[in-house]
């Protein structure tokens, strides 16, 4: 049977039985369009990741271990599910990326975030010769609250202070082929809290007065208040440039959560700023911590932002912020 024969018979073989063969050609698209799809969304998801790395800059990476922990620091007691970075992923980072040069964690001077941290197993085993000194900035206030007095036995273990302090309003340096402005917020989340702004990257790591998942962590015994809050996110949005309509551009990493931009900040502090006039409305009126918090002043945000357990509760927000206003005005 020669060639062309053969395609007769095919031929006829189709007319006779068009529905079977429409079938089948329908069939056959489905399948190949399905394969191109999810090859198109394998292609997709791959881009939307490396571009999201490409935006923080090409030097500069955050790591965060589990939904709260961010930077190697523990978010505080009642973390469910997560764990908290050691050296042995110290270990793992420099042998399965080579290209990493460095790695530095983030501090927080809440004594209950650097006990058993990350921070503490770098440089603790720095101390003792196991692993490579971490490279840590930070105000005074941190140190003087990590130290004690000589003759004294400090609340941290000496491998977990900064190697370096500050106690101006702001400090610059040049780290890693880029350079790093440090700009104190007084009296927002503690006292110590910063802003590290990364300059080449145009990267801001916002520490604990933003954070994405919930209400930001207001320490009044250490020496927090929420108008040190909206004042650091107001210094945020300031040093932040977005690219259009207040999106894109400069982008921020929180104290815990994902990458955010100026609008997601402004958002953020037009929250907190509500809470905290509708607090003080109320304490003017001479309402007490139980009846500001029966009111619900965050009921507006409590689906995204509430928690009613963990180490930081809406109740807890609340009562921060009643504390602080209540202290301040006296």
């Amino acid at each position: 049977m020669t060639l062309l024969m053969i395609i007769r018979v095919a031929f006829r073989a189709l007319v006779r039985n068009k529905m079977r063969a429409a079938l089948t050609m329908l069939g056959i698209i489905i399948g190949v369009s399905a394969v191109i799809a999810m090859v198109s969304i394998g292609q997709g998801a791959s881009a939307s990741v490396q571009a999201q790395i490409e935006s923080i800059g090409t030097n500069l990476l955050f790591v965060s271990a589990g939904a709260q922990n961010v930077g190697g620091v523990r978010s505080g007691t009642g973390d469910t599910g997560t764990q908290t970075l050691t050296v042995d992923d110290l270990d793992a980072i420099k042998r399965e990326v080579p290209s990493v040069s460095m790695v530095t964690p983030s501090v927080n001077a809440r004594s209950q975030l650097v006990a058993g941290n990350f921070a503490g197993q770098v440089g603790q085993g720095a101390v003792e010769g196991v692993v490579s000194q971490a490279f840590v900035v930070a105000h005074e206030n941190v140190l003087k609250v990590m130290s004690a007095p000589t003759g004294n036995e400090p609340p941290t273990p000496f491998g977990a202070w900064p190697t370096e302090t500050f106690f101006q309003d702001e400090k610059t340096m040049y780290f890693n082929g880029e350079g790093i402005e440090l700009a104190h917020v007084k009296n927002a989340s503690t006292d110590g809290d910063i802003l590290v702004f990364f300059r080449s990257s145009d990267v801001i790591a916002a520490g604990d007065i933003y954070n994405t998942l919930g209400y930001p962590r207001i320490d009044v015994a250490r020496g927090g208040s929420v108008n040190g809050v909206i004042e650091g996110l107001n210094r945020l949005i300031d040093i932040a440039i977005s690219e259009q309509f207040t999106e894109g551009g400069t982008r921020i990493v929180p104290g815990h959560g994902r990458i955010s931009d100026e609008f997601d900040v402004v958002e953020y502090r037009d929250m907190v700023t509500i809470v905290r006039d509708r607090v003080a409305a109320m304490i003017k009126k001479g309402r007490t911590l139980a009846q500001v918090q029966a009111a619900r002043p965050t009921i507006d945000w409590e689906p995204r932002y509430g928690s009613s357990s963990g180490p930081w509760t809406t109740a807890m927000f609340v009562e921060a912020v009643y504390r602080s206003l209540s202290s301040a005005g006296k």
